[in-house]
């Protein structure tokens, strides 16, 4: 038995750990015999020392070993899944799932909820009434099984040592290290069976990682890790200088979405990302041999209407409404208030506050602040205009949906203050900046 002040010292004094050190260490984070006062000591120790690959595989490894580790090896077809890094207006997994699904692939797609001031797939997903977000294992394998994809949240037991490690970390200033988020990322991945995963890492000033270095660092961190630990894994850089969808908060992006599977509308950014994560995915999996086929593939199960019908499916199997697909607008709730923020100047849209407009999501009710904090799936906003759209003076920039006036207020001084409107248009941005993979 090593004793955990013993492994802290070495970490501290900038030794490297073994990775049997690193085991025992975990299981007394999961079994409870390590104090939080000993987890915020390491965490510190390695904020400041870092750890190599190696150590990140193993604490990764360790973490997922703490609890179950799903199997799908019964499945006839490659496993694969999606992780983003979070942003505003990111509702790509409720299109990406059941289209990557419609092209062969078996998607368990486990998602957490929104904190701070992005949006949580899950959140999204519990504005559809009767949808069982947390169903139980047997559930959670018929649907995959059945409709080839599934977006749940995380189940008690899946990495039990991470949910203890980032509540510690999350309060003592020790979340932004690259190889404990790396590791809290992975193992969650890896004790869900996946056989291949894609990373969205997004940058820009809507993201966590507003530099491009430290986006960079950060992707190359995962997909190194990943594959080390065995999970066949790269990464997008993507551009988070602007809301991704036109919508930013929960029901509101649920219908983005069922607009963007039916061929009602697909923002042009949001259709960019959630294409190249699909050819990227299919690719992974073994379904395509070049990006140009991967793509041909996704673009023909949106057009087919094959993914709009898989995710209908997979809305019904949970729980929701049969006709959501149908109806989406008669299900979804609904803000008592629905008005447009008008601008205040003729021009473009030269630059967007992104993280300001999670941040007045939040504000409505559409986000939490603490992971207690209940969320209203109702508010939100709509028609965002994108950066380089032309604007006339008075109109709209948004639209809010709110439950009260002084609501409404609040959100459209934040609106008006977080768009800078320019006599000349941008000239465009990269909306994929870069792809990361592993040199073999």
């Amino acid at each position: 038995m090593m004793l955990p002040q013993e492994i802290i010292r070495k970490k501290r004094d900038g030794k490297p750990l073994a990775p049997e050190e690193i085991r025992q260490f975990v299981l007394g984070i999961t079994s409870g015999s390590v104090s939080e006062g000993q987890i915020s000591a390491l965490a510190m120790a390695v904020f400041f020392n870092g750890m190599s690959r190696d150590e990140a595989v193993a604490l990764t490894l360790a973490m997922r070993d703490s609890g179950d580790v799903l199997d799908w090896s019964d499945l006839p077809g490659p496993v694969t899944d999606k992780h983003s890094t979070g942003g505003v207006g990111d509702n790509v997994s409720l299109m990406l799932a059941p289209i990557v699904a419609s092209c062969g692939a078996y998607v368990p797609m486990i998602s957490g909820r929104g904190l701070g001031h992005t949006g949580g797939t899950l959140d999204k997903m519990d504005s559809i009434p009767g949808y069982t977000s947390q169903p139980g294992n047997e559930l959670f394998r018929k649907t995959v099984m059945e409709t080839g994809c599934a977006i749940i949240g995380q189940t008690a037991n899946l990495a039990p040592a991470d949910k203890r490690f980032y509540s510690i970390r999350d309060v003592t200033a020790t979340v932004e290290s690259v190889p404990l988020i790396t590791a809290s990322i992975l193992s969650k991945k890896l004790a869900a069976g996946l056989q291949s995963l894609v990373l969205d890492v997004k940058v820009g000033n809507g993201a966590f990682m507003q530099r491009a270095r430290d986006a960079s660092a950060l992707a190359t961190s995962l997909v190194e890790v990943a594959n080390g630990a065995g999970l066949k894994t790269t990464a997008l850089i993507t551009n988070m200088n602007e809301p991704l969808a036109s919508a930013a908060g929960n029901a509101v992006e649920v219908l983005n979405a069922v607009d963007f599977l039916t061929g009602r509308r697909r923002d042009p950014r949001l259709f960019t990302v959630t294409l190249a994560l699909a050819a990227e995915m299919i690719l992974s999996a073994g379904l395509a041999s070049t990006n140009q086929q991967a793509m041909r593939l996704a673009l023909d199960a949106l057009e087919s209407g094959r993914a709009a019908d898989c995710f209908g499916r997979m809305v019904s199997q949970l729980g929701g409404p049969a006709d959501f697909l149908d109806k989406p607008e008669s299900h979804l709730p609904s803000a008592p208030i629905k008005r447009a923020v008008p601008a205040e100047q003729s021009g473009f849209v030269r630059e967007i506050s992104t993280r300001d407009i999670g941040i007045a999501v939040v504000d409505l009710g559409g986000g939490r602040t603490r992971p207690q904090d209940d969320v209203d799936h109702a508010v939100g906003l709509s028609e965002l205009l994108p950066v380089g759209a032309e604007v006339l003076s008075g109109d709209a920039l948004a639209v809010i949906h709110a439950r009260t006036d002084d609501d409404f207020n609040r959100a459209a001084a934040v609106i008006r203050n977080a768009y800078v409107i320019a006599d000349a248009r941008p000239a465009p941005a990269r909306t994929i900046q870069r792809r990361i993979a592993v040199r073999y």
